[in-house]
């Protein structure tokens, strides 16, 4: 039974989560608005840059939260998985409608099912198997015959949703060590150099609605990883993590009212059941869920 406080930190949670789903989608919707402008790649350095220019005044004044447990290289290559799999979501919101990419990048956790049970040796229950079940026939109504098809923002979509899913499995080992903060603040900061170098063939010194747009992308990022982060301090993942299922809508909702996209019926059906999907896998208990990818 929840007593009264714990009732109150849950509704906290709540808002908190509801709060950085509506930022989520607010950040899908303005990578929508830059498409043809800014490349993927260098929508992915300044979304890093403007995130570590945010939290630089925060880590001058707790410098203590860059110590860490774990080798530099182990969060490099968590900062390279997450940059990758930000560019493929990118990409895919620029090039395919909002909807389905949101709902495509929701099958992460059944990847993660998946990933535990090659690389880990966890072996899924009947409710885990299930739900892998339900969110590839959920995937499936998506890009099925009616839908949308394997189109190349569906299968970035996939690939963001794949490498969010390697990103957790790295996470779950990490967070063992440090506090969520110190991975936070790392995973931005070896983030800029990386995407730094894979901007440079791409790069173009975007003009001054661009520049606002990414400066604004870069303040949304890092307040919707804050809120998310405190989100799940508050409460448990089983509470927190269904209310990021409001990114769905709301994106539907940005794509109808800013670009005249409609959602079909296969996209709304399939998403349903990809979310119920990623909310048995949380259920389940055996899945961490990475507060910082937002």
């Amino acid at each position: 039974m929840y007593n009264a406080s714990s009732r109150h930190q849950a509704t906290t949670a709540v808002v908190f989560a509801a709060g950085a789903a509506t930022l989520a989608a607010t950040d899908a919707v303005i990578v929508r608005a830059l498409s043809g402008a800014v490349h993927p790649f260098v929508i992915g350095f300044f979304r890093a840059f403007f995130g570590a220019l945010i939290l630089l005044p925060w880590i001058a004044l707790r410098p203590s939260v860059l110590r860490t447990t774990h080798p530099m290289r182990q969060h490099a290559l968590r900062a390279a998985f997450k940059l990758l799999a930000m560019i493929a979501l990118f990409a895919a919101f620029s090039w395919g409608p909002l909807a389905d990419v949101t709902a495509i990048a929701f099958t992460s956790p059944i990847f993660v099912v998946l990933g535990a049970a090659l690389t880990l040796g966890e072996r899924p229950g009947p409710a885990m198997i299930a739900a892998v079940a339900l969110g590839f026939a959920g995937a499936m109504l998506v890009i099925g015959p009616s839908g949308t098809g394997f189109t190349l923002a569906i299968l970035l979509a996939l690939a963001g949703a794949m490498l969010q899913s390697a990103i957790q499995l790295i996470l779950k080992s990490m967070s063992k060590g440090d506090a969520t903060s110190t991975l936070v603040v790392w995973n931005l900061l070896l983030t800029v150099p990386i995407a730094l170098l894979l901007a440079i063939p791409f790069f173009a010194i975007p003009g001054p609605r661009e520049m606002g747009l990414l400066a604004l992308q870069g303040v949304v990022g890092t307040a919707c990883m804050g809120l998310m982060t405190h989100a799940f301090s508050l409460a448990p993942a089983t509470v927190v993590a269904p209310v990021d299922f409001l990114r769905l809508p709301l994106v539907a909702f940005g794509g109808f009212a800013l670009f005249g996209e409609t959602a079909a019926l296969t996209t709304i059906g399939g998403g349903a059941l990809i979310c119920c999907a990623a909310l048995m896998a949380a259920r389940s208990g055996k899945i961490g869920s990475d507060n910082t990818s937002n």
